[in-house]
């Protein structure tokens, strides 16, 4: 094996002999795409934007605060012994000559050349950035940029600093570099200097380093920089400085033996390649110069960003899982090593961490070896008796019992070694707690359940959860069984495996009846959130942009106070329908009262949940805390939306016949009858692609089986059918009156027909359209309509569309406020 053009440096991709005289095996990363250059350059481009938009609104700040540095030009003048351009030439052309020539110097001609390439790309960057402002850019913001040149307001953003800061960022980082360093002081010193002697504007100035960043970081992004991870030597002294003799080194990785640099004894390793698999860190199997076999874990600097990235959004997206407050990789190897300490020293079976060192931009951790242990995603399913699934719990109680919570249980950090009596190891324990909260610890038991029923069946490891954990611990730990709440890992097969959760849940109330199995709210907001909240910005920009509000306002103040006084009044009304519908179709006896009082707490949870949602949710809550069964008081909730459907269609066909003056029978409009054209051909069209048929039927089927059963169940309480009507007449009739209302405030009126036409497809639009409330969609729906089919000036229907809404929305959100607050105190809700 002995091989002199080998020594000195690790075997790339094979096997030989490294300094020191350990054999490594081991493909070192030459360049590495450092995710932290990608959060930087996205960081520094939303800083341009940031700062272009503050020059337009803020205009008057950035100006006073330009002009109160130039208060300084006069002194500066008689202090400078060279002009402010000449000082600008020599910023641009002796700093990246130095550094350059310290990078050629230190044979890292690459990344020289990749600084000359940023700079260049940066130089051609700003100068469109000059030209796009000038052409294209709102007066205010090339006032903000712009500087007086030989009689003329000219933007200004000088490509030469552009490029000097892309190169300087390019070549690497300032604490590293001492060329680089004095640079970044030259650049600033001269940028401020421009400023000052109104070369420059300030906002200008910081655009100028800003484009240079972005145009840098995205450099070294894509092109990498050279590594500073520890590998062969750096590695070797940092084992050592730990306090161990390593005589072999070989990189574990999750393959077989025949891969490049693998060993055929590693491959059958599972322990070792189960560390790989749970942590985005290099793994070793070291062998000691006394035959110990240890494993060494390598945690980089550069990879720390992804981890505490995908820590935060995971703590921000969902209720009350605190994120880990680590943000250096020193802070991760500490905190990796404390919770190893702990686990051990609570006598859970894990492997113990025997030292910590420090080497290059990485943090070594040294632990003994599971000898023989097998983590569960490879251990066969007939091997995983009664007696391993308990001795797995054991280690969680034991766990438990200490106050410590794993929070990330996946099929490779639970190990079982079954050469004598069963044995388990919990591994992994980076992102544990030490004085964990007891939802840590319900979350560690919601993931062991559904990991272990993903391979032995909801039945067994509710079984042999309850035979080791104490009944209370179980009894709440339903509302967790949910995917979002599982590691990615096990979360990925729960989603391949549909219903394994939901078996978890039954599994549990037949064991425990008293346990809660409702699923608990932990998403702050989902991809629905984000959609939703994109629209209504959207929405809102729109009808921003494209109303006129000094009409607005003329016709505003023309309204007529009364009939806007009618349109409140019936939008009041409204929750009085919509309380008779409920309790006309409730399986037990509902009070008129609270019924009317929850219709109402539903004008405030609108501001949160899509049209037509809320009411359901409040009226589904109500039946449910008053001892109805969850399938039953679904389907009566569905009953009264497909009431609510049935009356408005109804309504419009004896509209369409009775509505007119001259006639008792009127034919609708031609624009009416091409709009319901329209809307038929389209709904047909679409029930022609199987797909949304699919998604349709997905979505109405369910629906329409549970409200069936009780549909039929009514059919034998026709008073029940009239009251429900009743209700359905009255909610759409006094929404439609307060429309009419709103109009007639502003001297207009419109047939009745073509008038509840508009209100209904815009209706209709906002409950298609998740907004809160229909909040955007049903307020450009309804000024369309107005304008379109009622003709009705687009000032007008704006004002009318406004009206409408604050009376009928906005204005009703503290009236259910104080109804929902009513509703909790007597706990109805």
């Amino acid at each position: 094996m002995s091989n002199p053009s080998l020594r000195g440096r690790v075997g790339l991709g094979g096997r030989g002999p490294a300094d020191h005289g350990v054999r490594i095996v081991d493909t070192p990363a030459i360049r590495v795409h450092r995710p932290v250059d990608l959060v930087a350059a996205v960081a520094a481009a939303l800083g341009v934007a940031l700062v272009l938009v503050l020059a337009v609104y803020a205009q008057g700040t950035t100006t006073g605060l330009t002009e109160d540095v130039r208060g300084f030009a006069s002194l500066l003048r008689r202090l400078l012994f060279v002009p402010v351009t000449v000082l600008e030439g020599l910023i641009t052309f002796i700093a990246p000559l130095a550094v350059l020539t310290e990078l050629v110097l230190r044979r890292l001609v690459r990344q020289a050349l990749e600084a000359i390439a940023a700079a260049v790309l940066a130089t051609g960057l700003a100068l469109l950035a000059t030209w796009l402002i000038t052409e294209l850019g709102a007066q205010e913001m090339r006032d903000a940029l712009s500087v007086w040149s030989r009689g003329l307001r000219v933007v200004t953003i000088p490509a030469l600093l552009v490029g000097t800061a892309a190169l300087l960022t390019a070549a690497g980082a300032r604490n590293r570099r001492r060329t680089v360093m004095w640079s970044w002081n030259l650049l600033w010193i001269g940028l401020g200097i421009a400023v000052i002697t109104g070369l420059v504007t300030l906002p200008g100035a910081l655009v100028t380093v800003l484009l240079g960043r972005v145009v840098g970081l995205m450099t070294r992004y894509l092109s990498g920089v050279q590594s500073e991870r520890a590998y062969g030597a750096s590695l070797v002294d940092g084992i050592r400085r730990a306090g161990f003799e390593p005589r072999r080194l070989i990189r574990v990785r999750g393959v077989s033996a025949d891969h490049p640099g693998g060993d055929e004894e590693l491959a059958s390793d599972l322990a070792a390649v189960a560390i790989t698999r749970y942590g985005d860190n290099r793994v070793y199997a070291m062998t000691t110069t006394d035959d110990e076999r240890l494993d060494v874990v390598v945690l980089d600097g550069d990879r720390q960003v992804v981890g505490a990235l995908a820590r935060w959004w995971r703590s921000f997206r969902l209720r009350g899982i605190d994120g880990r407050a680590v943000v250096s990789l020193r802070q991760a190897a500490e905190r990796a090593a404390l919770l190893s300490y702990a686990a051990w020293s609570a006598g859970v079976c894990t492997p113990r961490l025997l030292g910590i060192a420090e080497a290059e931009d990485s943090m070594i951790l040294i632990q003994r070896h599971a000898h023989g242990a097998v983590p569960l995603r490879d251990l066969p399913v007939d091997e995983m008796d009664d007696d391993v699934l308990d001795a797995v719990w054991e280690q969680l109680r034991v766990a438990h019992a200490a106050g410590l919570a794993h929070r990330a249980l996946t099929a490779d950090v639970v190990l079982v070694d079954r050469r004598d009596a069963p044995v388990a190891f919990l591994t992994g324990w980076e992102s544990g707690d030490v004085a964990s909260s007891e939802l840590a610890r319900r979350l560690d038991i919601s993931q062991l359940l559904a990991l272990l029923a993903l391979r032995v069946g909801a039945e067994r490891a509710v079984g042999a959860a309850s035979r080791v954990l104490p009944d209370p611990d179980l009894t709440a730990v339903g509302p967790l069984l949910q995917t979002i709440a599982l590691p990615r890992a096990t979360r990925e097969e729960a989603r391949k495996n549909r219903g394994v959760l939901a078996e978890v849940r039954e599994a549990l109330l037949a064991r425990l009846p008293e346990a809660e199995v409702e699923p608990e709210r932990l998403v702050r907001f989902g991809a629905r959130t984000v959609v939703t909240i994109a629209l209504t910005v959207a929405a809102a920009v729109v009808v921003i942009t494209t109303i006129n509000f000094a009409e607005i306002s003329e016709a505003l103040s023309t309204a007529q106070p009364l009939w806007a006084a009618l349109a409140f009044g019936l939008g009041l009304l409204t929750f009085l329908g919509s309380a008779l519908a409920l309790v006309a179709f409730a399986p037990i006896r509902l009070p008129l009262w609270r019924a009317t009082l929850v219709q109402t707490a539903a004008a405030f949870v609108a501001l949160v949940a899509p049209a037509g949602v809320g009411p359901a949710a409040l009226n589904l809550r109500m039946l449910t805390r008053r001892g109805v069964a969850s399938p039953l008081a679904v389907a009566s909730v569905g009953l009264v939306q497909v009431s609510q459907f049935i009356t408005t269609v109804l309504l419009l066909v004896v509209l369409s016949l009775v509505s007119g003056t001259d006639t008792p029978l009127r034919i609708p409009s031609t624009t009416v009858i091409a709009a319901l054209g329209v809307i038929s051909l389209a709904i047909a069209a679409a029930m022609l692609v199987p797909p949304l048929r699919h998604w349709v039927l997905a979505r109405v089927l369910p629906l329409w089986r549970q409200t069936w059963p009780r549909l039929v169940q009514m059919l034998g309480q026709p008073q029940r059918f009239a009251l429900a009507a009743v209700g359905n007449m009255i909610m759409t009739m006094s929404y439609l009156g307060a429309f009419a209302a709103a109009l007639a405030a502003f001297g207009r009126e419109m047939s009745l027909i073509d008038l509840a036409l508009i209100y209904l497809i815009g209706n209709a639009a906002g409950a298609l359209v998740p907004s809160p409330g229909g909040l955007g969609t049903v307020e450009i729906s309804l000024i369309t309509g107005l304008t379109l089919t009622g003709g009705v000036p687009a000032a007008i229907a704006t004002s009318v569309v406004f009206l409408f809404r604050a009376l009928t929305f906005w204005a009703r959100v503290p009236i259910g406020w104080l109804a929902m607050r009513a509703l909790q105190r007597t706990g109805e809700l």
